[in-house]
């Protein structure tokens, strides 16, 4: 530990701060505001009120005006700092409120009620999370089923798509045949043909084969993936040639040599591709809305889209269950990271 602070306060001028180094720690603090910036309100945002998402200007931590209870009312009121005509300040509830005129009363002297304009005062506020923002979807919502279906698309789309980008990438890498370099070339051409144009065929396709409001028509129409293909592909292509000639003399057969040989190699690119392939299908949101009209087979993004009313936008729920949306992606990152570590240090001989 003693040794990461005197990496991170050294500095070039010696005992004396140098230019340089101001701008180093400008640079790398701005940096990490705009990187984590979001995702720190993102999550703090997550917790807070209905109204104090609304509130303006908006602040950082969930602040809740705190509520008192006072004789002859049912329900807590809540607690203001009021600028009373005389100058003075004290700390009054809200009984009513109409247009830019409140009416006070005092807590502990109900019987008296002050009528003060809303700009003389300010609630009195505390930090409170919000927590019945993460479990009241849960309970009210079929949350959990939504989070079951997008686990199960996204990795059985995960397996599936390692599984057919990597035959196909070892087919294109290792056999000579002719037409190979054209086939490559039009399979990375699709990267260049939007979704919309082919939206209508895929609805077509999946209709008749019977898989409309089906998780796996999610699933088939995304597995082969062009970027999957070719990041596979390059990779698969530092693999020495004489390991599978070898294999070949073993009287090893092709899949025993793509099985044994060539996917354990290509580990680090095969945990790229399961990094994008987790975050495409767990991010997706289009295609399911297409094939899935039925809400028990909602996926996550989709179940999002429930909150997200004509007239009402409970943001408060929206900022909650997204959260919930990232952990799973960010773990995935924090296991598979090592190995694209390895994959961009290292070749496919080990």
């Amino acid at each position: 530990m003693a040794g990461v602070v005197s990496f991170l306060t050294r500095r070039r001028g010696g005992d004396r701060w140098h230019w340089t180094d101001v701008a180093t720690w400008v640079w790398l603090i701005g940096g990490l505001l705009i990187i984590f910036g979001p995702a720190v309100w993102l999550v703090l945002s997550s917790f807070k009120t209905p109204a104090a998402l609304s509130a303006f200007p908006p602040s950082i931590l969930p602040y809740v005006t705190q509520e008192v209870q006072v004789e002859g009312f049912d329900k807590p009121l809540p607690l203001y700092e009021v600028t009373l005509p005389d100058g003075t300040t004290a700390q009054m509830a809200e009984k009513r409120r109409v247009g830019v005129i409140a009416q006070m009363i005092d807590p502990k002297n109900p019987g008296e009620v002050v009528k003060v304009n809303i700009k003389d005062r300010k609630p009195v506020e505390m930090v409170e999370f919000a927590t019945s923002n993460y479990t009241e979807p849960f309970l009210q919502f079929d949350f959990l089923r939504y989070l079951w279906n997008s686990v199960f698309v996204t990795v059985m789309a995960t397996i599936i798509t390692l599984i057919v980008n990597s035959m196909a990438a070892f087919a294109l890498s290792k056999y000579k045949f002719k037409g190979r370099d054209l086939i490559l070339l039009v399979i990375v051409g699709t990267l260049m043909v939007p979704l919309g144009v082919i939206t209508v065929p895929l609805y077509s396709i999946i209709s008749t084969l019977g898989l409309f409001n089906n998780l796996w028509g999610v699933i088939l129409p995304t597995v082969a993936t062009p970027t999957g293909v070719f990041l596979l592909r390059q990779y698969m292509l530092t693999i020495p040639d004489e390991l599978i000639d070898a294999a070949r003399m073993d009287k090893a057969s092709e899949w025993q040599i793509y099985w044994r040989i060539v996917l354990p190699l290509s580990a680090p690119a095969l945990a790229v591709l399961a990094i994008f392939s987790v975050v495409w299908r767990w991010n997706d949101f289009l295609w399911p809305l297409i094939v899935l009209s039925r809400s028990t087979a909602y996926t996550l993004q989709v179940g999002l889209n429930v909150y997200a009313g004509q007239l009402n936008v409970q943001w408060h729920y929206i900022l909650a269950m997204t959260v919930v949306t990232m952990i799973p992606v960010v773990l995935v990152f924090v296991f598979l990271q090592r190995f694209i570590t390895r994959g961009i240090a290292t070749s496919g001989l080990k």
